[in-house]
């Protein structure tokens, strides 16, 4: 039998800091015990007070960054400290700790996904399932009749009397010669399933009941985003994808493809639970990933509220650099794995915009391009140009509001 994990009790007076934003993480997240703790986000501007029961510090602990939050003690707190070696044993002792986590951070991330959406895009995110219809068009329409049959399939299963039926029943019986699907009707009791290349897993909006492994093979996770496919990730062996669906029983927020022949383990609502109390270790690797969605999700909001153009575009490579853990040192240099188009997507800036942010940013000597590239040689350089355009960006905005007050 495993034993108890020893757990500290950590004491922190009323207006105490506990963490501090943009400070390095010592790995550890805690539990109130009692008392009320005041968490704050100055980078996206948001606060809240949590009480027993609350915990907080999770996402930087799991995912081995930075803090992203400020926590101040409202009252004497008494707190539980969990260093994240300690949380696979914690989590088999206790399944609701490890359950209470997930379930935050699914939610924290669709409300993200959502604010996300709404800013950069100017469009509210939809649940509706009658998207599948748009979806499977796109997909019609650009000769993809892999994903096209998937998600009209898909619509007729949930909308049997959808008022385009007959026009979609003809459409899938046109391409379905030419389309490869699988698992349109799976055995809920086949853990291990096999995807060809370029095969729909599950597809944006519709319902979902099961969150998958990637055994071998790798996945694509894609939205289509104003009448383009646009691809937010590709995950590789060992990465748990579709949790948020299983866990809220929301629909897809994202469509997953394979990308090579893929060989996948399923796990249901039925199964989830037992997982969580017989294979702790899976289950922190599965908060561990939330955590770092979490992580990124946070500083991808906090760089679309940077105004100025250029120094959105510095702290998104700063970004980059964190996620990759690459430590900030003096004359390190550093290769991208993407180039100046790419990085002006990920921005959300226009051509015209993007042509005029690129000459200001390679008037910097410290760029290079190599083989369409972004070559680095000194990223410390990277860091204190994002750190300035931020402070000059909280400045001004203290003169706004003190010129107000006159």
């Amino acid at each position: 039998m495993p034993s108890e994990p020893q757990l500290n009790v950590v004491n922190f007076k009323k207006n105490a800091y506990i963490t501090i934003e943009g400070k390095t993480s010592n790995n550890t997240f805690y539990i109130i015990r009692q008392g009320i703790v005041n968490v704050s986000r100055e980078a996206i501007n948001e606060t809240e007070n949590l009480k027993p029961g609350d915990f907080f510090g999770v996402i930087s602990a799991m995912s081995n960054h930075n803090n992203i939050e400020t926590s101040m003690a409202i009252t004497d707190v008494s707190l539980i400290e969990v260093h994240r070696d300690q949380f696979p044993l914690l989590i088999q002792k206790n399944n609701q700790v490890a359950m209470k986590i997930i379930l935050s951070f699914s939610k924290k991330l669709r409300e993200l996904d959502t604010y996300m959406t709404e800013l950069s895009l100017k469009s509210v995110s939809s649940e509706d399932i009658t998207h599948l219809y748009n979806i499977g068009m796109y997909y019609y329409n650009q000769n993809q009749f892999n994903q096209a049959f998937y998600a009209l399939y898909r619509l007729l299963q949930y909308i049997p009397e959808h008022q385009d039926k007959t026009k979609v029943k003809d459409i899938l019986e046109t391409i379905k010669e030419n389309s490869r699907v699988v698992y349109l009707n799976p055995n809920t009791n086949e853990f291990k399933r096999i995807y060809p290349d370029n095969t729909m897993i599950f597809c944006e909006h519709e319902p979902g009941n099961e969150l998958y492994i990637i055994q071998s093979g790798k996945v694509k996770i894609t939205k289509i985003i104003q009448n383009k496919e646009v691809l937010i990730a590709v995950l590789k062996e060992g990465d748990i994808f579709g949790e948020m669906a299983l866990l809220e029983n929301k629909p897809r927020n994202a469509s997953a493809i394979a990308y090579g022949e893929t060989l996948l383990m399923s796990i249901n609502k039925a199964n989830f639970n037992n997982v969580i109390s017989t294979q702790p270790q899976l289950i922190t690797k599965l908060i561990s990933l939330l955590a770092e969605r979490t992580w990124v999700a946070y500083r991808q909001l906090a760089n679309l509220n940077i105004s100025n153009k250029v120094g959105r575009t510095y702290d998104m490579l700063l970004i980059q650099l964190e996620k990759n853990k690459i430590p900030i040192k003096t004359s390190s240099s550093y290769s991208f794995e993407f180039g100046p188009k790419e990085l002006i997507n990920m921005v959300g800036l226009s051509s015209d915009e993007g042509r005029e942010v690129l000459r200001e940013i390679f008037n910097n000597k410290i760029f290079q391009l190599i083989d369409d590239k972004i070559i680095v040689n000194n990223i410390e350089e990277i860091q204190k140009q994002a750190e300035y355009y931020k402070k000059m960006e909280i400045l001004e905005k203290k003169r706004k509001e003190k010129s107000k007050t006159f």
